[in-house]
């Protein structure tokens, strides 16, 4: 189990964009204090959230992931049922259901994950998204818990209007933070070395020693409780749960395409991707949504960006930025004589 131990220390950078990070959530919903705007800071985090969670496997581990809508469902019936069925009640006491329903999710997640990550490739996606669609199907069909097609409501927090959005941003920016330094803390173990060996090459890695089957379990098993817990806090916010929303394709999918975007196996990649995409599809939503030419300038976007920086927004401005680098110090540094004018002893003729 020494992959399990520290590979570096945190750099005086990484804590500086730490902080930066931090105090920016902070800030956010007093600089951008109106409704819609707090609403679009609350989904524009659980998407960075999400994505940061399935960069975990889809990412650091490669396996690509389509079914993380199941997990997310998990977490939104569980909060649905907590404060119904079970009679949590209302107000801020709904959010201390977060945390036993992320370790819940994980440990529950465990059995179906050793099925799951057997396979690889092709049969590991289609397999994942069948696990989504069969968590659907008994959520249509338990109605004594979910209630069916006809979903299940959520009792509606008493939170000041003029601030009622802030307890549920505060809440999606916890999650993130806390998914955040999960990702940064498996790139800093020898686990998250361990991950990448099993996404470059794992009959190799397995050759050499990693636990490929334990690594892929904790990477999956962490990314699904992380991904429940948004789930869970969405359906507090949301007030209303059935299962065409609460376990959407297009949610995992969304996801997946801002850590594309921004760039996988990197720490802030989903970040930047979901910052970017979310206000853009809300904008060519209101901009263009009565005659569905958003869907249009949402797709040409993602299109023209992954065309030009087909390796991720971050991934693909580092290695042009390098080049530059490289470029200008060339340009520097006198040019050095060739080993053919150098006579045998070394000095130039």
């Amino acid at each position: 189990m020494t992959w399990l131990g520290r590979e570096s220390r945190t750099r005086p950078g990484g804590a500086l964009q730490a902080f930066a990070f931090l105090g920016a959530l902070a800030v956010l919903p007093v600089v951008m204090g109106r409704h819609w705007q707090v609403n679009l800071l609350v989904f524009t985090l659980m998407y960075a959230g999400l994505a940061s969670a399935w960069n975990l496997v889809g990412g650091y581990a490669g396996y690509a992931a389509l079914g993380h809508g199941a997990f997310f469902g998990i977490g939104a019936y569980a909060m649905a049922i907590g404060t119904t069925h079970l009679g949590v009640g209302t107000g801020y006491r709904p959010f201390l259901l977060v945390l036993p329903i992320a370790v819940g999710t994980a440990l529950a997640v465990v059995p179906i994950a050793r099925l799951l990550l057997r396979t690889r490739a092709a049969t590991f996606a289609v397999l994942s998204i069948t696990v989504m669609f069969m968590v659907q199907t008994f959520a249509y069909n338990i109605r004594s818990l979910t209630h069916g097609s006809q979903g299940i409501a959520v009792p509606v927090p008493p939170f000041p209007f003029t601030t009622f959005e802030r307890p549920f941003y505060y809440a999606m920016a916890i999650l993130l933070a806390l998914t955040v330094a999960v990702c940064w803390a498996v790139r800093s173990s020898q686990l998250g070395l361990a991950l990448n060996a099993v996404r470059d090459d794992e009959d190799r890695a397995r050759g050499l020693g990693v636990q490929t089957e334990l690594v892929k379990l904790i990477a999956f098993s962490l990314s699904a409780g992380l991904t429940a817990a948004f789930g869970a806090v969405w359906a507090y916010y949301i007030s209303y749960v059935f299962p065409g929303f609460a376990i959407d394709p297009l949610l995992s999918l969304g996801a997946i395409l801002m850590a594309f975007l921004g760039g996988r196996h990197t720490l802030w990649g989903p970040v930047v991707g979901a910052a970017l995409i979310v206000p853009a599809q809300q904008y060519f939503a209101y901009r263009y949504g009565a005659s569905h030419l958003y869907l249009i300038a949402y797709a040409a976007l993602f299109l023209i960006v992954i065309y030009l920086l087909p390796d991720g927004i971050l991934p693909s401005t580092t290695q042009r930025l390098n080049r530059l680098r490289t470029r200008s110090r060339a340009r520097t540094t006198p040019d050095l004589l060739p080993m053919e004018a150098l006579n045998p002893r070394g000095e130039s003729e």
